[in-house]
């Protein structure tokens, strides 16, 4: 399978590393050398500065055809605006874009689709620090602040690890879930993110705040999720008056407290529905939910998704066939009971 990756002068590496690694890992795991092939196209065929100052020769450059290939990324660039209006550019990503099967934009890559008309009324994503430029410029493009988005043959990311994302989403498409697993597992990669998934992890959200206290009790409150969380115990806890802490809470998090609790339970919900064939009632209690129904409301709101629907989708094949294998056995206990 025939992979092209359009890369600027400018290009952020790991647009570009990432998802070569992934594909090269597959054809490791798939023991088939030409399972992917990976070239990387230029403006030119001059060398490439990256972002990071590594310099690279590309494959081929703008001038040639991409007949025969299967699919086409295009990497971003912190500078991508001065390639957005680049005539010859944006028309050989337009006339390629009939010659593929897939098509897909990391980080602000989204800019160079969006120009060529390919996100106009489509479902897409790009680095949360580009998403406003992106809204405003492309009116007609529904924007959504998540990993990546699939919208028909055409994929958009999130900035430069979530091109790995997508990369492993590829290969779950083309060869299925275990071997992206398998994938995803030797590159160490922690988690193979849903592309439904926020950009920023709750964790992450916790880190960024500036003032102290706030930061503590986001820790706290992680730590602590089947504890009494309510607003007025969270200010007492800090030595607040509820309005004021609700008011710098908001501030630091752009989040009110309920929202941020709720978002920190469902995220440890989800990694257990992933991790572990735990049911579905311990999970809700486990997590801080004082009942399975509030689970299931939560990651409706969140998820769009139910979290019986979501561990189907996204638990690794181990812990599904465990889970299959114990259902058979009570299943099979009162007949073999019955039996003696």
């Amino acid at each position: 399978m025939r992979v092209a990756i359009l890369a600027v002068p400018g290009v952020q590496m790991l647009d570009i590393a990432g998802p070569m690694d992934v594909f090269s890992e597959a054809n490791t795991v798939l023991r088939d050398s030409d399972a992917y092939s990976v070239q990387i196209i230029g403006l030119s065929c001059d060398p490439i500065a990256a972002l990071n100052g590594t310099r690279f020769l590309p494959d081929a450059s703008i001038d040639c055809s991409l007949e025969g290939f299967d699919t086409l990324l295009i990497a971003g660039s912190p500078g991508i605006q001065k390639f957005e209006d680049h005539p010859g550019l944006i028309a050989w990503i337009r006339r390629e874009s009939r010659h593929v099967r897939r098509l897909g934009s990391i980080c602000t890559g989204a800019f160079l689709l969006g120009n060529a008309g390919l996100l106009d009324g489509r479902r897409a994503t790009t680095h949360w620090n580009s998403a406003a430029r992106l809204a405003e410029k492309f009116p007609l493009v529904r924007l959504e602040p998540n990993i990546y988005v699939k919208d028909g043959h055409i994929y958009t990311t999130a900035g430069v690890t979530a091109s790995m994302d997508l990369a492993l989403a590829l290969v779950e498409e083309d060869h299925g879930r275990s071997t992206a697993l398998r994938v995803a597992k030797e590159l160490i990669l922690f988690l193979k993110r849903p592309g439904g998934e926020p950009q920023f992890s709750i964790h992450l959200e916790a880190q960024a705040s500036e003032i102290g206290p706030i930061r503590d009790i986001h820790e706290w409150i992680l730590g602590n999720l089947c504890e009494d969380l309510s607003v007025e115990t969270l200010a007492t806890r800090l030595a607040m008056s509820t309005r004021n802490f609700a008011r710098l809470f908001k501030r630091e998090t752009n989040m009110t407290p309920g929202d941020f609790v709720e978002a920190a339970r469902v995220e440890a919900a989800r990694r257990m529905l992933e991790d572990s064939d735990t049911p579905l009632k311990k999970v809700a209690s486990m997590c801080g939910f004082p009942r399975q129904a509030g689970l299931r409301r939560a990651f409706m709101r969140r998820m769009d998704l139910t979290p019986v629907e979501y561990r189907q989708r996204f638990r690794p094949a181990e812990f599904a066939a465990a889970g299959a294998i114990k259902a058979k056995a009570a299943a099979d206990g009162p007949m073999l009971r019955k039996a003696s």
